[in-house]
């Protein structure tokens, strides 16, 4: 089954990781606990921010309820492209995750981790798709970082690793976008937070897919349209299970957290003008722009 990207434009697509499961146009579905393959999206509507469920990548439903609940879904609200989206979700929590794929290592400090390296992105750093990234002024090195971003559907705290994805909502796409003057300078003094944490460096989107396989799914990321990184989640160091098992040992994760699992190798400069796109198997294509400060 072909799987085009969201919005529009072109490029590679991937088929879904398995067949989605349709959702009858007559009738009026409740949802509760694990839920199959439904593509949940944010938009905004003249009274806010809504959630809304995506049918056959381009017709909206509307989404009676929460993501993180129970809900129904409603009547159609429009087609995908009449539609301003949002980041498909809002976090009390941003969690990166570095040097989490091998060749990525290899293009860095060469040092394997022994156990998950965090960050955090302050929330507004968040953007959606299509909303631009602003390249701060006197920057010379902006980078992009194409990611699998994790979704936490409820509270989380002394998870077990093998319970760990009963947790997850579901699966986004991320771009851990990075000053790098301002992260070596920091990782110098053993710290990290300025340099990935600009307000617009964290791009997510198009859609939470849920009912993903997280260890093996097809990731690309392309400048301008050349594609500049390409691998799978099953190069992961640290699966997503480990990961929200090693992080609720010292805190707890909320519905709607994100954890931005870490980048594949290929990372490379962003300038004023360009236009980079994140691509996963069974979620779509998140796409942003890069716009000068001010």
């Amino acid at each position: 089954m072909h799987c085009p990207p969201l919005g529009h434009g072109g490029g590679r697509t991937f088929a879904p990781a398995r067949p989605v499961e349709s959702i009858s146009l007559g009738r009026c579905l409740r949802y509760k606990g694990r839920r199959p393959m439904t593509k949940i999206l944010r938009y905004q509507s003249d009274t806010g921010a809504q959630y809304g469920v995506l049918e056959d990548d381009s017709t909206v439903r509307e989404l009676v309820g929460s993501p993180f609940g129970d809900y129904q879904v409603g009547q159609t609200v429009g087609s995908l492209d009449s539609l301003n989206l949002l980041a498909p979700v809002a976090p009390s929590k941003v969690i990166g995750v570095g040097a989490n794929y091998k060749l990525h290592i290899e293009e860095g400090s060469g040092n394997v981790p022994e156990v998950p390296m965090l960050f955090t992105k302050p929330t507004t750093a968040v953007v959606g798709p299509e909303q631009p990234i602003v390249y701060p002024t006197g920057a010379e090195s902006v980078q992009y970082e194409g990611e699998l971003v994790v979704v936490m559907g409820k509270t989380a705290r002394h998870v077990a690793e093998e319970d760990a994805l009963d947790y997850v909502l579901g699966y986004t796409c991320g771009n851990d976008v990075s000053h790098r003057e301002v992260q070596l300078a920091e990782m110098a003094m053993g710290v990290l937070l300025l340099g990935k944490g600009y307000d617009s460096f964290c791009p997510l989107g198009p859609v939470i897919a849920t009912g993903l396989d997280p260890g093996n799914l097809e990731l690309e990321a392309r400048l301008n349209g050349e594609r500049r990184q390409h691998s799978s989640t099953s190069d992961m160091l640290f699966s997503v299970s480990h990961l929200i098992a090693f992080m609720t040992r010292f805190f707890t994760l909320l519905p709607g957290d994100v954890i931005s699992t870490g980048t594949p190798s290929g990372v490379g400069d962003l300038a004023p003008g360009d236009s980079v796109e994140v691509e996963i198997e069974g979620i779509g294509v998140l796409r942003n722009h890069v716009v000068a400060e001010g």
